[in-house]
């Protein structure tokens, strides 16, 4: 039993054994490994676990303490030496320890991460996607990839209109289309990579034995691998993508007769008529036809994101619980966590010195005598640089984020021994070589590994709101995964026997939820787009793996304008309870409302209209599954029409948690359903607080509960007279 004085005694039992023959042993870092330890709890309870966990480690060592479980196992992870297991199996409440070993991953393994697994749950009730057709805009694609092969895949819809523009009989079962419109590209092919890489993430093939450079080995798979793919190559091996070519290419597809357009490609902030993604997608959900766009790369900066129409899902990025991690070990005995794709096996463990140089520019790598060290260097490295490392026979290098990528790792296959490490973790190895005239450092090749408990954080890089075109609107929507994916690469890799490839970016993020709205639109057919992604919205996660608020790249809690509504959880969304519908037509009034002019609005409605025949709403009068209220006025009033899709007869009761300073009323607070697609409106009024705290935003939600549903809407209130940009 674990008693008190058995607690008592085996602490200070274990202290003594610590610091006299275990701290030795743990001199050698090449004996730390990380063991999974099983103990009997007995009469333990839940909130006395970890004291009884620290017990086996002694309080000093209790920072070795990994993890510590509740309820998976009763246990914990630790940092451990051989020796120091022998011991710790002598004491009262042991049952086992082992090594922990590296799993073997299912995709990117983001299917795993998003919830989504063979033979049960959505997947199986869409039967992966079957019959749904996913338009991909982007720059071609290697239809030879295996993640297209067409394996077990029926016949497109009767409704296919495309065609396959290959000189070759590329096309099949599963990329039933192929399209270019660059001029002077005289083919499909793909020949920088991103649109291969996107196109199997939204709906690849199942691939056994996927991996880059031995990282991530697994079954790669998209999130839809049983919808077909259209892909039209509208941008250049360069990377620019016109607009004229964009607009083509969503008019073409329009005409296909896809049912989910994947943008991972945009123009920086334009109003809407300007825009060749918000023009080209409003004629798309005219015609039911979804679309998903990538947020834009240029967070942490606000008023950063693009595709930001309300037609649109607007997608950011964020991380997944998998690591391809590398230890780097400090001569003070600190272990800095850092990253690398490409991971030597024979990497030796022996101390050597570190040196920090500044920047990571090979001319500066050139000036220094770097022979036999490793290397500290500031964020970014070239080809060249890592060249010139292995010219000057260093051993090594770690590569430091600045603040701006803060904990973010955008991994690059650098062929030298690298660490990369977060901003933090940079200044940490500063701060020691500072210390000593005689700093040292050995770094640790540990591979794939999966189980961070703070996935997801949103990326560095991902734009961040307000709309620019919009505040009234909230943007972006939804995170999805899009830090180092692993997906299908356009040409073998030299050093790489796969074809596939990591790469970062709401590029990335984007086909992961256009291949999550296949699914949904398999399931129910005869949803709208606009109820597709209220399904997605108001269904999504807004914590992390360990239960906390999800972060940002600083490691503290994310705001909305990171966040959006969260974090797509797959599962969820095929069965919302009620759902914020829209249709085209109800956009409108909301153009009307932001002075579009008549022309304006005809041009992104292809009709006539006249405003002044229009009853304009407020922007965020629009029926949104978010609010983002914007403070003129000190009182506002909004209201909302949700839709029952759940049970026939169900009631939900409000519930809200109010942004600071500002009060919030909903009237009614209670709404009864009585038939499945009954519609019921609230109203919501929303008050500063003039004697409260000044603010320039501030963040709250709006939950509508039944015994089965959740229904939550996220809240930003912003002032009117906010520069971001200062």
């Amino acid at each position: 039993m674990a008693s008190s004085f058995t607690k008592i005694n085996q602490i200070l039992l274990i202290s003594l054994l610590f610091h006299s023959t275990i701290i030795h042993a743990t001199e050698e870092m090449d004996n730390l490994e990380t063991y999974i330890v099983h103990v009997d709890p007995s009469d333990t309870s839940l909130e006395e676990l970890e004291s009884w966990y620290r017990s086996f480690l002694g309080n000093s060592n209790s920072s070795r303490i990994v993890h510590a479980y509740k309820h998976v196992i009763k246990g914990f992870a630790a940092r451990l030496s051989p020796d120091e297991v022998a011991i710790i199996q002598k004491y009262d409440g042991f049952l086992h320890a082992r090594p922990e070993r590296q799993l073997s991953l299912h995709t990117t393994h983001t299917p795993n991460f998003l919830g989504l697994h063979r033979e049960s749950g959505l997947w199986k009730d869409s039967n992966y996607g079957e019959g749904v057709i996913i338009g991909v805009l982007d720059s071609g694609i290697s239809p030879d990839h295996p993640s297209f092969s067409d394996e077990g895949m029926p016949p497109p819809p009767a409704k296919w209109k495309g065609k396959c523009e290959f000189n070759t009989s590329a096309c099949n079962n599963k990329l039933i289309g192929a399209r270019y419109f660059v001029v002077g590209q005289g083919t499909p092919l793909d020949m920088n990579g991103h649109g291969t890489h996107v196109a199997s993430t939204a709906a690849g093939s199942f691939v056994a034995g996927a991996n880059s450079y031995g990282q991530a080995n697994g079954t790669a798979v998209g999130i839809a691998p049983r919808a077909h793919i259209a892909v039209y190559k509208v941008c250049t091996p360069g990377g620019d993508c016109s607009e004229s070519d964009t607009l083509a290419a969503m008019d073409v597809a329009i005409e296909d007769g896809v049912d989910v357009l994947s943008l991972s490609i945009g123009f920086f902030s334009v109003r809407f008529t300007f825009d060749p993604v918000a023009l080209g997608a409003y004629s798309a959900v005219k015609k039911g036809i979804f679309v998903s766009a990538a947020a834009n790369n240029k967070g942490p900066s606000y008023g950063t994101v693009t595709n930001e129409a309300p037609w649109i899902l607007t997608v950011g990025a964020s991380t997944t619980d998998r690591k391809l991690r590398v230890v780097a070990f400090l001569g003070n005995k600190e272990e800095i966590d850092g990253e690398a794709i490409i991971q030597p096996n024979n990497f030796s463990q022996t101390p050597l010195p570190l040196i920090y140089t500044g920047s990571c520019i090979s001319e500066t790598l050139k000036e220094i005598n770097a022979r036999g060290k490793i290397v500290a260097c500031d964020f970014r490295i070239s080809e060249a640089s890592a060249f010139s490392l292995e010219e000057v026979q260093a051993a090594g290098l770690i590569i430091m984020n600045d603040e701006t990528e803060g904990d973010t790792k955008r991994l690059s296959a650098i062929a030298f021994p690298t660490a990369l490490v977060g901003y933090s973790e940079g200044l940490r190895i500063k701060a020691y070589i500072n210390s000593t005239s005689d700093p040292t450092a050995a770094m640790s090749f540990k591979g794939t590994v999966i189980g961070d408990d703070r996935a997801p954080i949103v990326a560095s890089f991902s734009s961040r709101g307000p709309s620019l075109q919009s505040w009234g609107t909230l943007k972006p929507d939804i995170l999805g995964p899009g830090v180092n994916i692993l997906a299908a690469s356009h040409v073998p890799i030299e050093g790489n026997t796969n074809s596939f490839a990591f790469m970062p970016g709401t590029s990335m993020a984007c086909p992961h939820l256009s291949g999550v709205a296949a699914l949904l639109k398999s399931v129910h057919p005869d949803w709208s787009p606009a109820a597709i992604k209220s399904a997605i919205m108001t269904t999504a996660d807004i914590v992390n793996l360990a239960g906390g608020p999800i972060e940002d790249q600083t490691l503290k809690p994310a705001d909305v304008y990171a966040t959006g509504a969260g974090h797509v959880n797959p599962s969820r969304a095929t069965d919302p309870g009620l759902v914020y519908d829209l249709e085209a037509s109800d956009y409108i009034p909301y153009l009307c409302g932001l002075m579009y002019t008549d022309k304006e609005i005809g041009i992104i409605t292809q009709e006539r209209v006249n405003c002044s025949q229009v009853s304009s709403i407020l922007e965020t009068q629009l029926n949104y599954p978010s609010f983002s209220v914007v403070f003129g006025l000190d009182v506002q009033t909004y209201t909302r029409t949700v839709t029952n899709i759940g049970e026939v007869n169900s009631s939900y009761v409000v519930k809200v948690s109010a942004p600071r300073g500002v009060g919030i009323s909903v009237e009614p607070e209670r709404l009864d359903f009585s038939e499945l697609g009954q519609k019921l409106t609230y109203q919501v009024t929303f008050t500063r607080d003039l004697n409260g705290d000044k603010f320039n935003f501030t963040q709250g939600f709006l939950v509508w509960s039944s015994t089965m549903y959740q229904v939550r809407s996220p809240i930003v209130a912003v002032m009117q007279d906010w520069n971001f940009r200062v």
